[in-house]
């Protein structure tokens, strides 16, 4: 509960001393921690007392949950996106009332939520809030949506829904009421289904005849909807679409331009919530606003470069590197290729209370405490340029900026590096010697770049095969010759991939998870010289491969051999 809201109101029924409560509330604050942490488990309040008084001020009964077991016909009166968007409890079902336990009973706003989204006389009991947790992870957290896989989500939680929505308005059955408590609970029920299911984006796509919801798992978009459903949607569009922008706080009344937002959420795991940010951007399009909701589990991503699965020769790399005191490391490759992670990962081994390490991102996608972390805004003229700028009256020792657009960046980046400062940043390129052509395309003078620039890193993510289909197979001649490979090169060597239509741990696609495969050019003095001279790109590669540059194609063969990569993965993205 929000100490702004709980220290006044304890206050105003004598809990605490009403001189108390102004050094209490700075105290609680201070702390990040929630009132009844901080009062109960400090000592400050005996938990009885705290709920009770909660209970007085919102004109509501302090229940015992202690022995609570939650009947299936009452758990389902509150749909699993709800109860877990609200961390809210129903506890009882008596003369038309719905009473609900809720973690933060004194937040009028998400109540009104409840009440919309249901369209139930609703009455919030008090309880205390771990015990509260602890029954929403018992029956509403233990849904394990990743396991049960697409086909049956949509089938038995959603596609029923959608159908009768969409039938319902065809014939104009639905009121105003049951249309947005329909649209509440979809919109709800999709974000969880993303969440659960680690999909990186939501995309909802409007056509002229239909509309589609599509999810981005380990890198590939699947529809979640059949013929039917999309038609379903086709009908109440307009509506998804504004739920989104109501929740978001987007203008509703702005169809004709680009907006963006951005929905808070929190999940538990182990027990505990874990806060989860979802990026809303919306595009105007023929028939429709599309919208894309970017979805950034932060307690999911292991900003570690052993847990993330990088090559022994690669870490060591990156290590030896980023302790260096100046110049600049540039991680490289298309969107979504998990440039930012590296980036972060590699920055978390060097933060230390001995140096000073600035940010500027475009948005910031994971908080590291000890970091200073700038959003970049554009629309107010601060963008990377600007930010830099700032940063080096800020007596930094290692800057990130973001990525790398445009000549005003690049050289400052590099006159950041000449002065005594380590800097990373990203660039969208192909290949590791990619970045060189790009930084002197954009007007950088090649013996500045050779001067300040030290490694870079060009990468992709490839889905893994799921282990539990796995199957070896003797591959084509086309795929050999697409590989650059003949018979005789392969040997014995085997190839696999998914079984079939896969299975159900991987949803029927024949991969889960991915891996990262990695491309290290780390500068020297011969290719200094070549990079002065103004040398093609591919000149500057062949050298490098002569100097033992090892390719990313050459990375994700020994990935096809290990079995943990397909020829179909390899060739899609090296």
């Amino acid at each position: 509960m929000d100490p702004h809201l709980v220290i006044p109101t304890l206050a105003d029924h004598g809990v605490i001393a009403a001189e108390d409560s102004d050094a209490l509330l700075q105290a609680a604050v201070e702390s990040g921690r929630s009132a009844e942490d901080f009062l109960i488990n400090d000592g400050h309040v005996e938990e009885h007392a705290f709920y009770e008084a909660v209970a007085t001020a919102i004109g509501g009964s302090l229940v015992d949950l202690s022995n609570f077991e939650l009947p299936a016909s009452l758990r389902d009166r509150i749909p699993v996106g709800l109860a877990r968007l609200h961390r809210a409890l129903p506890v009882a079902d008596h003369e038309g009332t719905l009473y609900v336990a809720l973690t933060d009973p004194l937040d009028t706003e998400k109540l009104s939520e409840l009440r919309f989204a249901l369209n139930e006389n609703i009455q919030v009991s008090v309880a205390p809030v771990a015990r509260i947790e602890e029954l929403i992870a018992q029956y509403y957290e233990s849904v394990d949506y990743a396991a049960e896989g697409f086909a049956s989500l949509t089938q038995n939680e959603l596609r029923s829904k959608l159908s009768d929505v969409g039938s319902a308005v065809a014939a104009g059955n639905l009121s105003d009421e049951d249309r947005a408590q329909y649209v509440t609970q979809i919109i709800d029920n999709l974000i969880d289904i993303g969440i659960n299911a680690k999909a990186s984006d939501i995309h909802f796509e409007p056509f002229e005849e239909f509309m589609d919801v599509r999810m981005r798992v380990d890198g590939t978009l699947r529809s979640l909807l059949t013929e039917s459903d999309r038609a379903a949607y086709q009908a109440v569009k307009s509506e998804l679409i504004s739920r989104i922008k109501i929740i978001s706080n987007l203008n509703i009344a702005e169809s004709r331009l680009p907006q963006d937002g951005k929905i808070q959420r929190s999940v538990m795991r182990e027990g505990k919530p874990f806060p989860i940010d979802l990026r809303v951007s919306t595009l105007p399009t023929q028939f429709g606003e599309s919208v894309v909701l970017r979805i950034l589990d932060r307690s999911a991503v292991q900003l570690d470069l052993e847990k993330l699965g990088v090559p022994q020769k690669v870490q060591k790399t990156l290590r030896d590197m980023i302790k260096l005191p100046n110049g600049i490391i540039i991680v490289t490759g298309p969107t979504g290729s998990g440039k930012t992670t590296t980036l972060y990962a590699c920055l978390k081994e060097i933060n230390d209370p001995a140096a000073k390490l600035l940010t500027a991102e475009d948005p910031v996608e994971y908080d590291i405490d000890g970091i200073m972390q700038v959003p970049v805004n554009e629309g107010i003229g601060l963008d990377f340029a600007r930010c830099l700028r700032a940063f080096l009256r800020q007596d930094p020792d290692r800057i990130l900026v973001g990525e790398t657009r445009d000549l005003e960046t690049a050289q400052i980046a590099i006159q950041a590096s000449l002065t005594g400062h380590l800097v990373f940043t990203s660039l969208h390129t192909n290949d590791s010697t990619g970045a060189i052509t790009r930084l002197v395309d954009m007007g950088v003078e090649p013996f500045l770049i050779s001067a300040s620039l030290e490694l870079v890193v060009a990468q992709r993510l490839v889905r893994r095969i799921c282990p539990k289909c796995v199957e070896t197979y003797e591959p084509t001649e086309d795929e050999l010759l697409l590989l650059g490979l003949s018979a005789h090169e392969i040997g014995d060597k085997k190839f696999y991939r998914g079984r079939g239509h896969g299975c159900d741990e991987c949803n029927g696609t024949g991969y889960k998870g991915r891996k990262g495969i990695y491309e290290t050019l780390r500068l020297n003095d011969t290719l200094r010289e070549m990079i002065n001279q103004r040398a093609p790109g591919v000149v500057l590669r062949q050298k490098a491969v002569e100097l033992g540059m090892r390719t990313l194609r050459e990375e994700g063969l020994d990935a096809i051999f290990n079995g943990e990569t397909s020829v179909e993965e390899i060739l899609k993205y090296t």
